[in-house]
């Protein structure tokens, strides 16, 4: 007997009760990520084990993932980089510098929205936008 894998079932049990922003700020992930921290009092730290690695044009391309699981509570929280040398990880949001992503515990629109205007206020952060499953082609890239 041959088990097939139904990735795209994988893929919507990962997304389930997701909450994906994104987030245009030409800056440096560790540095953003530094001003999140101390802005929205968080401790996201790169983990090199849930890193997204991507074949395209015979080259692989690496896109760092910070992670940051809330301590008392099942939400965790993922800042994906969205560009590597020239390569996307969702090119349908070429405009978009980072994806954050939020997981394991349901976040209410009162919340996403207090988290959207604190980080507007981030020194060069230029816009910050809630993402849709739908409007999301290649699901597949966010998945660790």
């Amino acid at each position: 007997m041959k088990l097939i894998l139904d990735k795209d079932e994988m893929t919507n049990c990962f997304f389930e009760d997701c909450r994906i922003l994104g987030i245009m700020a030409p800056i440096k992930d560790y540095q953003f990520c530094w001003h999140l921290n101390s802005v929205l009092g968080m401790d996201f730290r790169i983990n090199n084990e849930i890193e997204i690695q991507l074949k395209r044009k015979k080259r692989d391309y690496f896109f760092s993932v910070y992670e940051f699981p809330e301590p008392t509570a099942s939400l965790a929280h993922y800042v994906y980089n969205n560009h590597f040398d020239g390569e996307y990880l969702l090119p349908e949001f070429k405009h978009l510098d980072f994806l954050w992503l939020m997981k394991g515990d349901t976040v209410s629109d009162e919340d996403l929205s207090q988290m959207i205007s604190s980080i507007k206020q981030i020194n060069g952060v230029q816009l910050v936008m809630e993402l849709t499953n739908e409007q999301i082609k290649n699901k597949g890239h966010l998945i660790f």
